[in-house]
């Protein structure tokens, strides 16, 4: 049997199939312009959606603008509308073909077909050019005074758009006057909501330099006015509702008999189906009972229900949206989302940001009646093969924990996590367990207890593995083999990864030498020695704070590390009252969802000095001189490697350099292991008054510190080209071209930061020291410069990026040199230079 003949696909519409196939269309359609032949319509269809297929996937298809404008003389809608599409796409960004559509569009606005004069208003004012203005003003008065709604409805917002082309057209046609005339008398209601959107946005913009606008603004809040659209509030569709809610949101009633009034009127709106206009009518609530405090509570009673409604009704993402306003609600006044907490427990079919948000909704309305009920399904949570679910499960038990609600039990509970063996839930128990200890440190022997039989080579998450530490130091006397694991933590110390866990290592050595020294007096030697030689400069300092303190007086350091301690009463919360009563103001919008103020994700302002530096233009470039500012010229936007954040620094650095020890604030040499960090050490302290107790604790720890000072480092034979030049666009180019040769983050002596005012003077200093400034930009507290250098006689070059946490006094370098070995002696220079910044010249050594 012969197999079946392979059937012909045609080519997809949206696939040209050759070069010429955009000539073709253009030669055809001009054969068609003007042609009334039966099934003309048709064939223009099948053109017109090749068009539309092509201009759709990116192909340029304006060549064939004047054709469609000519073939755009049918009555048929569809035609009309594909053309419209086209034309708005291409004229908007073309003035000049904007100019050949404004006859046929003038004529459609006259049509006999509303539909037609709608659409084709509706594309006259979408062309956006300014120079056309003077075209939009006719058929904007007529389509307002037009007897369709259709027409009237498209013109409302034909105007706005009007406004943001030519604002003094506008207002000068007096087209706001007409638009509140047509808000107050039109029969239609979506012609009298597209009035209230356009003359809010308009007079809100005018306001504040018209009197006159700040007047009708502050008239739409009148009672009549609004009266006038809660009357009429059921005409609206839902999208119409919503506006007019959020309107009477703003309104203040004058007295409490027509706050009843107004939410009487609105009763109903509570039922209805759709969830914005629930929400906006909840908020309407809210906003005019919070004077009345026995009316507000009545009020969170009736809008439970609808709220819970919505929760278990709606898709997953509207679930989400309304148990963000009811987690708001709750944190308020949970009491009365108390007996309801059935509501919040995770179906199994639900997304993991739902089940999040239920989960705290569930702490949230923990008490005494209810604890047992909730954490006995949070703990069947914590089985889940879900792991992140597992986590928050946790979590949640361990924050009702601290809730003071049934400690008891709830210890029991989470001893009991330790004991599934599975990673993450041993991990998660652990930091929990933790701080339990902080609050009830009552239950430290029952804790201990379990937590004594958990290996730490099972546990593998920093944050877990610092708890752990943590509670080893802290509890070492009732821990009997606290010392020894330490030890065997200490003799990890290069595998150990996480710089938090490190400090923790250290301090809970230091607490365990305090209570044990015999035991813990060789780890205790091995961690400071390692602390020392440490690239993470925290490490490094919390290393030689103890070192320094131990030198000074035993007594002091017990009383310093390990003091007498009080139980912690509250853990601090992350938002504050201040910032719940904001979110709760701007209740119905994202401020809610997102649990933050709208000005922390909307004003550029706020989102840092480096979350807006897509433009390098916001950065200064310096001249030769370094007298003079000017602005950075082409430099592209998406240089990620130049506008690098320190956060992602750190993400992709670390704070290790490539093969380099990292650079203490005490000396500019580097370190390279921990016999030479014990030589700094003692080169900074005078030794001929070191008393025989701080050579006593060398002994005691086995440090073996040297009795002489280390030699100092001879200076840098590395000299640089005071005269060198090179521009912003070659230092762009230059920095992307080569690698990293060196990463580094250093501290430098507050004075310095102290002095630097402006960047232009930190500019200013290092060109000083043949250091140029190509570009410096930031605000506080984060500075960053790009330098440039040139060694003396060569074209060897450096490039240097240089971003200051004024704050911190940190500093992290990034640098790139045409020759890689040259790049540690440059370090040296660069970083001597930059110490001397802001230092009284008898302090520069």
């Amino acid at each position: 049997m012969a197999p079946p003949a392979q059937s012909q696909r045609s080519p997809s519409p949206s696939q040209p199939s050759g070069k010429g196939e955009v000539s073709d269309l253009k030669l055809q359609l001009r054969q068609l312009a003007g042609s009334r032949a039966p099934g003309t319509d048709d064939t223009k269809r099948d053109l017109f959606k090749k068009v539309i297929s092509y201009m759709t996937i990116g192909i340029d298809v304006s060549s064939v603008f004047s054709e469609m404008v000519m073939c755009s003389a049918t009555s048929d809608i569809v035609l009309k509308k594909m053309c419209y599409l086209y034309v708005g796409n291409y004229a908007k960004h073309n003035p000049d073909l904007a100019l050949l559509t404004i006859n046929f569009l003038q004529r459609d606005c006259k049509d006999e077909d509303p539909m037609i004069r709608g659409l084709a208003l509706r594309s006259l004012c979408s062309l956006g050019v300014a120079n056309l203005v003077e075209y939009l003003v006719g058929p904007l008065g007529n389509g307002l005074k037009d007897g369709n709604s259709y027409v009237r409805m498209v013109a409302a917002v034909g105007v706005l758009k009007l406004y943001h082309i030519s604002a003094s057209t506008c207002v000068d046609a007096d087209f706001p006057a007409l638009l509140k005339h047509l808000m107050l008398k039109d029969k239609d209601a979506q012609v009298v909501a597209n009035c209230l959107t356009s003359l809010q946005e308009i007079w809100g913009l005018e306001a504040s330099t018209s009197e006159e606008a700040a007047r009708e603004r502050e008239a739409l809040l009148s009672k009549p006015v609004v009266y006038y659209f809660l009357n009429r509030i059921k005409e609206f569709s839902e999208w119409a509702q919503c506006i007019v809610l959020e309107l009477v949101a703003k309104y203040v009633p004058t007295d409490s008999e027509e706050i009843f009034d107004v939410m009487n009127l609105l009763e109903d709106r509570l039922q209805h189906a759709n969830g914005a206009v629930v929400l906006a009518t909840i908020k309407v609530f809210l906003h005019m009972t919070l004077s009345m405090t026995d009316v507000h509570q009545q009020v969170y009673e009736r809008i439970k229900a609808p709220l819970l409604t919505l929760v278990s009704s709606g898709s997953p993402e509207q679930s989400y949206a309304v148990l963000s306003h009811l987690h708001l609600l709750v944190m308020r006044a949970s009491f009365i989302f108390c007996s309801d907490y059935k509501h919040f427990y995770c179906q199994y079919n639900e997304p993991f940001y739902v089940k999040k948000l239920k989960l705290e909704m569930l702490t949230a309305v923990a008490n005494e009646s209810n604890t047992y009920e909730i954490v006995t399904e949070l703990c069947e949570y914590v089985a889940n093969v879900d792991i992140p679910m597992a986590r928050e499960s946790i979590r949640a038990v361990g924050k009702i924990a601290l809730q003071q609600y049934d400690v008891n039990a709830i210890v029991d509970r989470l001893l009991q996590f330790l004991e599934m063996e599975k990673e993450h839930v041993t991990a998660e128990t652990l930091v929990l367990v933790k701080d339990l200890l902080r609050k009830y440190p009552q239950w430290s022997h029952d804790c201990i207890a379990v937590v004594g039989n958990i290996s730490s080579k099972n546990v593998q998450e920093p944050k877990a593995k610092a708890a752990l530490i943590w509670m080893l130091g802290e509890y070492a006397q009732d821990m009997q083999d606290a010392p020894y694991i330490l030890e065997s933590l200490v003799e990890n110390w290069d595998e150990e990864h996480s710089a938090e866990v490190r400090l923790h290592l250290l301090t809970a050595v230091m607490k365990c030498f305090l209570r044990r020294p015999p035991e813990t007096r060789q780890a205790l030697g091995a961690a400071l020695a390692a602390g020392l030689a440490d690239f993470h400069q925290d490490v490094h300092d919390r290393a030689l704070f103890y070192y320094r303190l131990l030198q000074y007086n035993v007594s002091v350091a017990e009383r310093v590390v390990n003091p007498p301690k009080q139980a912690v009463s509250a853990f601090a919360d992350t938002q504050s009252s201040e910032t719940k009563d904001r979110i709760f103001d701007e209740f119905n919008s994202l401020s809610v969802v997102y649990q933050k103020p709208s000005y922390m994700f909307t004003d550029k302002e706020y989102r840092g000095p480096f979350a807006f530096s897509e433009e390098l233009g916001n950065l200064s470039i310096g001249t030769e001189s370094g007298d003079h500012i000017i602005v950075a010229q082409g430099v592209e936007a998406n240089d990620k490697d130049l506008l690098l954040s320190t956060s992602e620094k750190e993400d992709n650095q670390g704070y290790r350099n490539n093969g380099s020890a990292d650079s203490a604030p005490y000396d500019n040499s580097t370190t390279t292991g921990a016999f030479e960090a014990h030589l700094d050490l003692v080169s900074l302290d005078n030794l001929s008054t070191q008393t025989t107790s701080s050579l006593a604790i060398d002994e005691l720890l086995g440090l073996g510190m040297p009795t002489a000072p280390s030699p100092a480092p001879s200076p840098p034979a590395l000299k640089l080209n005071a005269k060198a030049v090179l521009d912003a666009n070659a230092f762009q180019q230059k920095w992307r071209q080569l690698p990293a040769s060196m990463s580094q983050e250093i501290s430098i002596d507050p004075r310095g930061v102290a002095a630097m005012t402006t960047p232009l003077a930190l500019s200013r200093h290092m060109q000083g020291h043949s250091f140029h400034c190509v570009a410096s930009g930031g605000q506080p507290p984060n500075y960053k410069f790009f330098f440039f250098a040139r060694k003396e006689e060569e074209s060897s070059a450096f490039l240097v990026e240089c971003i200051i946490n004024s704050s911190t006094c940190k500093v992290q370098l990034k640098i790139k040199a045409d020759d890689q070995t040259t790049a540690p002696p440059f370090s040296e220079l660069f970083q001597s230079a930059l110490f001397k910044f802001g230092l009284p010249q008898g302090h520069i050594k």
